[in-house]
Order: structure tokens, then C-alpha cells, then sequence
């Protein structure tokens, strides 16, 4: 099986960029690992359900998977990821309705 294509989002693009770069390593093999099994992570319940995640040691990379696609919406701490991931994604579904 090909692997499929990858795409960070700013957030979490962002974010790692601000890893250690041992960190950064072992986020970029696990981003590699989904891209040709995404089945290897969890997945999420209640506001984050449609998603999956990675441990990474004390890190998690939070993807979805739509076609061919694997977006990674955040790498973060465990401590904070889900709520914060959680309150973003709040926030541009409230943007969008107004903007309707």
C-alpha cells in the first residue's frame, strides 16, 4: 500500500517547530508511520470524535484521515492537547457560522 499524503496544519506545524530536536525526530517518524498505517493510532471520543492519536512519549499527534489524506491538527503536550484542540475547533466552527 502507498503511503498517503500528509498535511500539517499551521497550528501544528507551528508547534513542532518549537520541539526538541529529539522530539521532532520521533513526531516526524510517527507522522511518517501514520502516513502508511493510519490504523496505528486511537481514536478519540465526544468533540474529538472522527480523530486519532499518537503517543509520542509525553506528546500527541492528533490526525483525521479523509480519503487519501492524513491532516495532523496538533502535536502538543498530553497535559493540554485535547482541551485546547477542543476549544479551536469550537471556535472555527463559530467563525464559520457567522461568516454564513
Amino acid at each position: 500500500m502507498a503511503a498517503l499524503e500528509v498535511r500539517l496544519s499551521p497550528e501544528s506545524g507551528g508547534a513542532s517547530r518549537t520541539l526538541h530536536p529529539d522530539a521532532k525526530r520521533k513526531v516526524r517518524a510517527a507522522i511518517d508511520a501514520i502516513a502508511v498505517d493510519p490504523s496505528l493510532g486511537d481514536d478519540l471520543i465526544d468533540e474529538l470524535e472522527g480523530m486519532r492519536r499518537i503517543r509520542v512519549g509525553r506528546l500527541r499527534v492528533i490526525y483525521r484521515i479523509s480519503g487519501r489524506i492524513v491532516e495532523v491538527l496538533a502535536v502538543d503536550r498530553r497535559a493540554t492537547i485535547y482541551v485546547d484542540l477542543a476549544v479551536r475547533l469550537r471556535r472555527d466552527r463559530a467563525v464559520r457560522r457567522r461568516a454564513r
